[in-house]
């Protein structure tokens, strides 16, 4: 590594780069362009392109070899980021090995990765954790042998001090205060005319990244903060995790409004179906939030056999929004089975990742780089601004 950064440094007479804010790579020439001249004359047109576009290389990628771990290879969400990783890594001139457990459960695994990943010595390493705290120990070796790491999709918030350069995710607890923000107004009038107690539910995929986590109460916080401007009183029962960390968990025997947390024991889509039947099964349930892909599919798995789903609430229909995209969410928006989503955009992050490991690589600064959630249903998910992060 010392040999890649000590290359760069040398180049650094000929060339520049710059690093902007939102990740992207580009290249200024150090000298004016009248001091350029010179050097053109004295050698052809055809000589010199070559040699610029080998200082180019070196400045933008230098030959570095980069660990990339994903959460898992489960859904097309990972293969989306999987691919910005690649597209970025041959734009560079860079090598990005990607890799990363079956399930986003198998924390194990993905701990063992990432630390045959610090045993490779790579110039960098690009991690989505599936367990923020998990990966502690191996961040502290990564730092001691001078790997710098950046973390993606999920950040590591307990992460030794300066083993994490830059963290690359969406706003995730925003994100999920989105979801709410626009299921709420769709559920505002069959809240306000209720007789009774409603209920909401929640399918987390689990409870330990900082991803689900963050949506999955910013979904809550934010929905009992607009119930509570109109008046009404809600109580958050289920998932202890996410009980004990909302902003208020309420009294479920006088709540207007009852959101139910459903995790299940491992996140495959048919497990979280099982959890979305039973709390789509209940008489009084009036709309379903999942907080990732793996959830969204399991709510519109289980509405397979039940034909609850809807997008009009005066009928009866329970409203479901759901969260990434993929070909299954987006066939039941356009149809009119799910009510919403909120999407990421995985390919951007993926490009991201590599670019910002390459500027760690040629000595520059970084800084952490948040990215926005989008909400989409079936009115703009055509839009221009939208349609680009709706991988299939």
């Amino acid at each position: 590594m010392k040999k890649k950064i000590l290359a760069v440094l040398m180049c650094a007479a000929m060339t520049a780069t710059v690093f902007v804010g939102c990740g992207n790579s580009t290249q200024e020439a150090a000298a004016p362009a009248e001091e350029a001249a010179p050097a053109e004359e004295a050698a052809p047109a055809e000589e010199a392109a070559p040699a610029e576009e080998t200082a180019s290389t070196q400045t933008a990628g230098g030959g570095y070899t980069f660990e990339i771990i994903v959460k898992s290879y489960q859904s097309s969400y990972w293969q989306a980021a999987v691919t910005g990783v690649n597209q970025a890594a041959a734009d560079l001139g860079v090598t990005a090995n990607c890799t990363g457990p079956n399930a986003e459960s198998d924390i194990a695994d993905q701990v063992n990765m990432l630390n045959s990943a610090i045993n490779n010595e790579p110039d960098g390493i690009g991690l989505a954790a599936c367990d923020q705290d998990a990966c502690l120990d191996a961040l502290q070796t990564a730092m001691d042998k001078g790997i710098p790491v950046v973390c993606f999709d999920s950040g590591i918030p307990k992460a030794p001090a300066g083993s994490v350069l830059s963290t690359i995710a969406t706003d995730n607890y925003g994100a999920g205060a989105t979801a709410a923000d626009n299921l709420y107004p769709a559920l505002k009038d069959t809240i306000a005319n209720a007789t009774a107690p409603v209920r909401i539910g929640e399918v987390n995929q689990e409870a330990t990244s900082e991803s689900i986590t963050s949506r999955g109460l910013g979904f809550i916080d934010r929905f009992s903060e607009l119930a509570a401007a109109d008046g009404k009183t809600v109580a958050v029962i289920g998932n202890e995790y996410y009980v004990n960390n909302c902003k208020d968990a309420g009294d479920e025997a006088s709540a207007d409004i009852i959101i139910e947390v459903a995790v299940p024991a491992q996140t495959t889509v048919e497990l979280c179906a099982t959890e979305a039947s039973v709390i789509l099964n209940k008489a009084d349930t009036i709309g379903v939030f999942g907080s990732n892909q793996v959830a969204a599919e399991g709510i519109l798995t289980a509405n397979g056999n039940l034909s609850v789903l809807g997008t009009d609430a005066a009928a009866g229909d329970i409203l479901a929004a759901g969260f990434d995209a993929g070909s299954v969410i987006k066939g039941a928006i356009k149809d009119g089975t799910m009510f919403g989503a909120v999407t990421q955009s995985p390919l951007a992050m993926g490009i991201k990742t590599v670019e910002t490991l390459t500027a760690i690589a040629n000595g520059e600064t970084v800084a952490d780089i948040p990215t926005e959630g989008y909400w989409y249903d079936s009115t703009n998910m055509e839009d221009a601004s939208i349609a680009p992060n709706l991988y299939d």
